[in-house]
């Protein structure tokens, strides 16, 4: 009897143990998850300002974001848009949308997405003469993951101002490395489109010679990462091709955004 009483107790203790621990992860989760979101999305913000190249030390990310306007933009029409709320849509559940969204075919799929969305958010900085940078948001599949981010242009529309990630599950150290801030920081500077109008911008292979013919439309690639490389390629010329935000980049320069 004495024996039993011993395992019944010792169940006893360990389902309320279980029941008791449940309760308290499930408590801190409830409890953690609007810190967790707002910091996300802080991070969001963060990401953005570091492509537009507008961190500055002693101001908050909330402060620095003032700079910057969010408007939403039909990829169908290249226009600005009003036709969702900025503060509610969704751009990653829109992907899985067929009302917000559209399949790809093979050809146009050089990104790896699918789908594509019919909305995209976009983040203007403007100045006393109009807009002065446009950050884009940009996603596209790499060796072991889709890689989420941002790039950034000048008023002209071609010249990179930045280009960075804040979402991705490369390999770290090979091509994980489209985070080291050394390689983020050869893209400034660099042209997205030849004087034909089409994408010229791409990583290659080995180090780029900057004496070389066209070496404004190159980025030195990633060591060990060829397939990594060759998908943040492809999602520049998807994006900043007429599949992405070719025709919205055209009628900003027509005024007819």
């Amino acid at each position: 009897m004495a024996s039993n009483d011993s395992i019944k107790k010792t169940l006893t203790v360990a389902v309320t143990l279980c029941v008791v621990c449940s309760v308290i992860v499930s408590t801190a989760a409830v409890m953690l998850r609007p810190m967790q979101q707002e910091n996300k999305a802080l991070d969001f913000k963060r990401n953005i300002l570091i492509a537009a190249n507008l961190m500055e030390e002693g101001k908050s990310v909330d402060e620095l974001f003032e700079k910057v306007e969010t408007r939403l933009v039909d990829l169908r029409t290249g226009k600005f848009s009003d036709d969702l709320n900025t503060d509610s849509y969704d751009q990653r559940k829109a992907i899985k949308n067929p009302e917000l969204s559209q399949s790809l075919s093979a050809e146009d799929d050089v990104a790896g997405l699918s789908r594509r969305e019919n909305y995209a958010m976009v983040y203007i900085v403007r100045g006393g003469s109009g807009i002065e940078k446009i950050v884009l948001p940009i996603r596209g599949y790499g060796l072991w993951s889709t890689l989420w981010g941002f790039i950034a242009l000048e008023d002209d529309f071609n010249t990179v101002v930045g280009l960075g990630y804040y979402e991705h599950g490369e390999t770290p150290g090979l091509g994980g490395e489209v985070d080291n801030p050394k390689w983020k920081s050869i893209w400034e500077g660099k042209t997205v489109y030849n004087n034909q109008g089409d994408v010229a911008l791409a990583v290659v292979k080995g180090a780029v010679d900057p004496s070389s013919s066209g070496s404004e439309y190159k980025v030195d690639g990633l060591s060990g990462a060829t397939l990594t490389s060759d998908g943040v390629t492809n999602m520049i010329h998807f994006w900043l091709g007429e599949n992405g935000y070719a025709t919205f980049l055209e009628n900003l320069k027509n005024g007819e955004a």
